[in-house]
């Protein structure tokens, strides 16, 4: 015989990438779903807690599994974040968090309700193996879209074809882009000149197996009017229509929920300064939360802000291991007070998308975005970058224009009947049915 117990609310597992770009929307989708009465634990280290204490505080239900974070020789001891660490932070602490799986084990055993689900980010692809372990589905959360998603793919899938090649042709893409080598996902990048090494293998590994998570779905921060064919074609890809675009995910929760590490509480003196601002007059500078400027970036970046006479916000990183000192992300002397009044700058984390692949689908597909230079050492001609910014803010330009259009999209998804409101109450109902399916036990 069997029996049924319907009694438990579906349990989720939700296992956040630390750092900031990755961490903050799976955090709002987070929310998003301890709204609709799921069970949520939200699986963090230590030094990372912080980060998530707002959205604690906001919604007391939802629970939390602190584990130490694993030790790796190329992680200085107290670092626990990508932000400290900058780029090449990446794949060591991918590895390091791989050591989480027997604890992560442990914990679903002694849990009286363990989760049907674990939604982890796609930096974690060997949790698809510990799911399969736990008899629960691994959901992949992309923190971006699917068009980086279907680029990481076939280069993950294809590393002998893609590693000889200076430019790559992705023909069965939609529009069938092509890229030059050093324009592909970075973290793939570090890996193909990685000598194949073990730990290395590791990551390419979970790279591969978010490909084998789709079997059940992924999540993506992105919404219909963004990305429609890219989403399309991963349900062609995928067989179903699991693919959930559920953002901007920024607009779904309240600021609380981002805490003290966004930059931008709605309180605070930025926000007062932009709610000043006419609408449409502000810049918005920025290059992720893990790049680090060169001194001569800085300096022409900072003369072409202060030529084109535009408001503006610049975001500014400085505090990663090892970059500091030789002018890296040092503001040029007296820049600050010369642009007083018209220009902020920012000294923290704010929401950004810096990927040479986004950047491909803002500027030749959706036109809403200018190209003024490219590459990751490249310095820019402050002439030309004034002038530039100039012209994008201009009331009639086109590009202006277009990027009015897809905000209002943006809103509209988010709103109720909207599409990625929608795909969020799919992916709920999905959920829950996994706790029918896991709550039928043999007697």
């Amino acid at each position: 015989m069997s029996s049924c117990s319907n009694s438990r609310a579906t349990h989720v597992l939700v296992f956040p990438y630390p750092a900031q770009g990755h961490m903050l929307p799976l955090l709002d989708l987070t929310h998003q779903l301890s709204l609709k009465n799921l069970d949520i634990t939200i699986l963090i280290t230590p030094k990372n807690l912080p980060i998530v204490s707002s959205l604690l505080d906001a919604r007391p239900a939802i629970q939390t599994l602190v584990l130490p974070f694993p030790s790796h020789p190329s992680v200085p001891a107290g670092v626990e974040n990508v932000k400290e660490l900058g780029n090449r932070g990446n794949l060591p602490i991918m590895s390091a968090l791989g050591k989480l799986y027997d604890p992560i084990i442990q914990w679903f055993h002694s849990h009286a309700n363990p989760p049907v689900a674990i939604v982890s980010d796609f930096f974690l692809g060997w949790t698809l193996n510990l799911a399969r372990e736990l008899n629960i589905v691994r959901i992949t959360f992309f923190s971006s879209g699917s068009f980086l998603a279907s680029v990481s793919d076939y280069c993950w899938n294809h590393t002998g074809v893609v590693k000889p090649l200076d430019v790559v042709e992705f023909r069965d893409l939609p529009r069938s882009p092509v890229f030059k080598e050093e324009h592909l996902p970075t973290v793939f990048r570090i890996y193909m000149v990685s000598d194949s090494d073990p730990e290395f293998e590791f990551v390419k590994d979970g790279m591969v197996a978010n490909t084998l998570s789709w079997g059940w779905g992924c999540v993506f921060n992105s919404f219909d009017d963004l990305e429609s064919e890219y989403l399309d074609y991963l349900k062609r890809k995928m067989g179903h229509d699991r693919v959930f675009g559920v953002g901007p995910l920024s607009l779904l929760g309240p600021e609380s929920t981002r805490g003290g590490d966004s930059g931008l509480d709605p309180n605070d003196n930025v926000s007062k300064w932009l709610d000043g601002c006419p609408d449409g007059s502000v810049v918005y500078a920025c290059f992720g939360s893990q790049k680090v400027l060169s001194k001569e970036q800085m300096e022409a970046l900072a003369l072409g802000l202060e030529k084109s006479g535009i408001r503006f916000l610049w975001v500014v990183k400085t505090s990663v291991i090892h970059a500091e000192g030789n002018g890296y992300g040092l503001i040029p002397y007296g820049f600050e007070e010369r642009v007083a009044g018209r220009g902020l700058v920012l000294k923290g984390w704010v929401p950004q998308a810096d990927q040479f692949v986004n950047a491909r689908l803002l500027v030749d597909d959706l036109r809403v975005a200018v190209l003024v230079c490219e590459g990751g050492d490249s310095v820019p001609d402050s002439d030309e970058l004034g002038k530039v910014i100039g012209e994008s803010l201009s009331q009639c330009g086109e590009t202006k224009i277009k990027a009015r259009e897809l905000r209002d999209k943006a809103l509209a998804a988010v709103k109720s009947g909207g599409s990625s409101t929608r795909d969020l109450e799919t992916l709920v109902q999905e959920l829950r049915k996994l706790r029918f399916d896991t709550s039928c036990i043999k007697s």
